[in-house]
Formats: C-alpha cells, sequence, structure tokens
C-alpha cells in the first residue's frame, strides 16, 4: 500500500528525484504479487496513467510490463469487483452488456470466438423463440406449441453460437431481443490497447495546467494540419476506437456507423493524436451533422468527442476517460475546440447541461460547470448567469470555497455557450 501510494504521488512530478522514485517503484511494483481487488486497481490506473504521460522510456517500459500482466495477476481473483463501467476493461475480466450489432458485429469479426450469450443475465431468453423458430426449422414446432422453451439448450444442441445470431438477424431485431454478451477481453483489454506512435512525448517539466491555457489564443493559434486516412487504415483505427469504447460499456452513434470513407486524422501535439469522423449516408441526423472522434495519448486511448452543428453552432460532448483527468484537460479541450471551428467552420461552441450536471452526478462530482466556466464558457439563461457570476465572486475571494452538489445542480440547467467569432 506505501508502494502504492508514493507511486501515485510521482503523477505529474518531473524532478530528477521523482523520476528516480517512479522507476524504482515501478520495477518494485512489477516484481509483488498484490492479493487485493482495490490495490491492483489502483496499481493498473496509476500504471495506466504513467504510460500515457510518461516522465522517461524507462517509465514507459515499466509502467507497460505492469499492464501486460494483469491477465495472470488477476488469476483466481473475484472479477465481478472489476465490472464497474469506471473501472471495466481490464485484462483478464469480461465485459457484459447489450451491445448494438454493429458494435457485437464488429467485435466478433475482428476477434472471433470472444463473444458469448451472458445466458445467466439473460432477463428473457423467451424473445429467442420468434427469431429461432423461423431460423432452425426443426425448433419451431417447440416455438409453436411448447409453452417453456429452453433456448439456450436448442443453440448448444444445434452447435449455433452468438456470431451466428448476430449474423442473421436485422439491428432492430437485435435491439428488441436483448441479449446480453459477455466479451472476454485479453489484447484488446484497457491494459493492452495502443495504437502505434511513431513518437513517445516525454514530460520534462509540469503538466499544462487549465490557468495557462487560453482558449481565445488556442483558436487563433495556426491551423491543425489534417490527412485523410486511406480506407484500409480507416478500417482499422475504428476497430480500435470501437474495442476501446466497448471495454467501457460505452457506445457512440458515430462510433456505430462510421463514415469509414472520410476518417481524418491529427497531431495535437504533445503526443496526443486524434481521428474524426462524421457519419455513413444513411445513417445522417437530419437537422444536425453528427461528428465524433477519439483521441489517444502515446497510443493510449484518453478519451472521445462528439458533435452536433449546424450553421456554424456546435454542440460538443468532451469525455476524458477518469483514469486521466489529472492530466492536461484543458490544454487538450482547448485543442479539440480549435480543431472543431476549423473543421466544422464552427463561430459559436454550447455545452448541453447533461454536461454540466443535469442527472448526471459524475459531472457534478468532477465540477464539470467550473472546468467550462474557467474557460470562458457562459451560461445561456441569465438568472442562471447572475447565481453564476456570484458564486465566481465568491469562490475568488474565500479560498477553499467550493460550490456544494446542490449548487452545482441549479447551476446546471442552462447551456454553457462560448462566442468564437
Amino acid at each position: 500500500m506505501r508502494a502504492l501510494d508514493n507511486l501515485a504521488k510521482c503523477k505529474g512530478q518531473f524532478d530528477v528525484a521523482s523520476t528516480l522514485r517512479a522507476e524504482q517503484l515501478l520495477e518494485r511494483l512489477a516484481r509483488t504479487r498484490l492479493r487485493e481487488s482495490a490495490d491492483l486497481i489502483h496499481l493498473h490506473e496509476i500504471a495506466l496513467f504513467l504510460r500515457a504521460y510518461p516522465q522517461t522510456p524507462r517509465v514507459a517500459e515499466l509502467a507497460d510490463r505492469i499492464l501486460f500482466s494483469f491477465g495472470d495477476r488477476l488469476r483466481g481473483m473475484d472479477l465481478a469487483v472489476f465490472d464497474d463501467p469506471e473501472i471495466s476493461g481490464i485484462a483478464g475480466t469480461a465485459v457484459s452488456t447489450n451491445f448494438s450489432r454493429e458494435f457485437a458485429l464488429s467485435l466478433e469479426q475482428r476477434h472471433p470466438g470472444s463473444l458469448e450469450i451472458d445466458w445467466e443475465d439473460f432477463a428473457h431468453p423467451g424473445r429467442l423463440g420468434v427469431v429461432l423458430g423461423r431460423l432452425i426449422p426443426k425448433a419451431y414446432e417447440d416455438y409453436a406449441v411448447q409453452p417453456h422453451v429452453d433456448w439456450r439448450a436448442w443453440m448448444e444442441r444445434t452447435g449455433h453460437d452468438a456470431c451466428w445470431l448476430i449474423e442473421r438477424v436485422d439491428s432492430a431485431t437485435f435491439e428488441l431481443l436483448e441479449i446480453p454478451l459477455r466479451w472476454q477481453l485479453c489484447a484488446f483489454s484497457r491494459s493492452a490497447l495502443r495504437l502505434r506512435s511513431k513518437k513517445v512525448f516525454y514530460h520534462a517539466g509540469p503538466l499544462l495546467k487549465r490557468s495557462g491555457v487560453s482558449i481565445e489564443a488556442e483558436l487563433s493559434a495556426p491551423r491543425i494540419a489534417f490527412t485523410r486516412l486511406p480506407l484500409e487504415q480507416a478500417r482499422e483505427i475504428l476497430g480500435v476506437i470501437v474495442d476501446a469504447s466497448a471495454a467501457r460499456y460505452r457506445e457512440l452513434y458515430g462510433f456505430q456507423h462510421p463514415d469509414e470513407a472520410r476518417v481524418d486524422h491529427a497531431d495535437l501535439g504533445r503526443g496526443v493524436e486524434i481521428y474524426f469522423f462524421g457519419v455513413r449516408r444513411g445513417r445522417r441526423l437530419p437537422v444536425h451533422a453528427y461528428h465524433c472522434g477519439m483521441y489517444f495519448k502515446n497510443g493510449v486511448p484518453i478519451g472521445y468527442v462528439e458533435t452536433l452543428s449546424r450553421d456554424g453552432c456546435c454542440e460538443s460532448g468532451f469525455n476524458l476517460y477518469y483514469t486521466f483527468r489529472e492530466g492536461e484537460t484543458a490544454w487538450l479541450y482547448a485543442r479539440i475546440m480549435k480543431l472543431l471551428r476549423q473543421r466544422l467552420h464552427a463561430r459559436s461552441f454550447s455545452i448541453d447541461p447533461y454536461q454540466l450536471g443535469h442527472e448526471n452526478e459524475e459531472a457534478i462530482s468532477s465540477g464539470a460547470f467550473w472546468f467550462y466556466y474557467k474557460l470562458g464558457f457562459r451560461p445561456s439563461g441569465p438568472e442562471i448567469a447572475k447565481m453564476a457570476a456570484k458564486q465566481a465572486q465568491r469562490i475568488a475571494a474565500r479560498p477553499g470555497y467550493r460550490s456544494s452538489p446542490a449548487m452545482l445542480r441549479r447551476l446546471a440547467v442552462s447551456p454553457l455557450l462560448y462566442p468564437a467569432a
């Protein structure tokens, strides 16, 4: 425990002594067999942060050594505690949920045999009757006359698996069936999933803080260079994005229906790359243009963005996975805004109340409202704007003061706006 706590203190520390200490602690923990699930989770998240934000090549190497060992470290453990969405996706565990057909098909095609029906958590197996009665002629008789058919036994007896079923039903039918699928994680887990990085960015100095970030200056900075990916490479990247999302129980509309022919890549600097795209023809929204993307830090997926835009107005949803929220969040968000203004010709930006905490306790806990407010966003409603201004004055006048959760919920009922014209 002491070694873990000391290693956690090394995150974001870049003096020689701290870097050496991080290397020594990583070497020690790479050899240590932890028995408590809480300690294993703590070690995993610290190592993953250090792999994304390494001080030295040795730190990155040792972090990977620990992360790649988790398949062995979790043997014999009670894996139920690793199923929480905030920490799911660790190597050696499984994810069980109602994946969309698009995600399920992508996972099975790229990782054959990794998906199975989670019969233990299947609340409505009887819904399979109408489908299996049509797909398996001999099963129709049972479906037609028997009140309680064991459809699991039917599938096992006939040698049919999850992949067979996924391939034979359409998306609407698959959604109505609500089949829980268990995805066994290994090389495509959060622990091991990496993009090949041409050059790792090693942090030799302090991380960029919000106080040093100016969205106005970022929007005035030189253009970000984009590259359109060849189709084969785009499909490979989109597969990685599906893996990274599925391991975290998250699906985006754009990740389900990407426009494979228009996947753009940009290097945002400081080891961060983004892949940005819209949705394919036939799946585009009737009013707004939808775009989304995922960003990687030194090859590690660290978050995603999705947008709705129309007539120069861009509503954006920015998500940084919780493991990396001690990183350069404000700088990254400013770079994303630069990208959106350039790519979507955005003249103004808005943040939906949900992102701020409206019916979203995670955003309340993280103080999302003040993250955006301090970057220059302001409430669209005049009453909320007055309330926020008073709170900002109180925060400035009383060091240590924090808005209460109740206050944050009141502030989160109105969208935040940023005029970028």
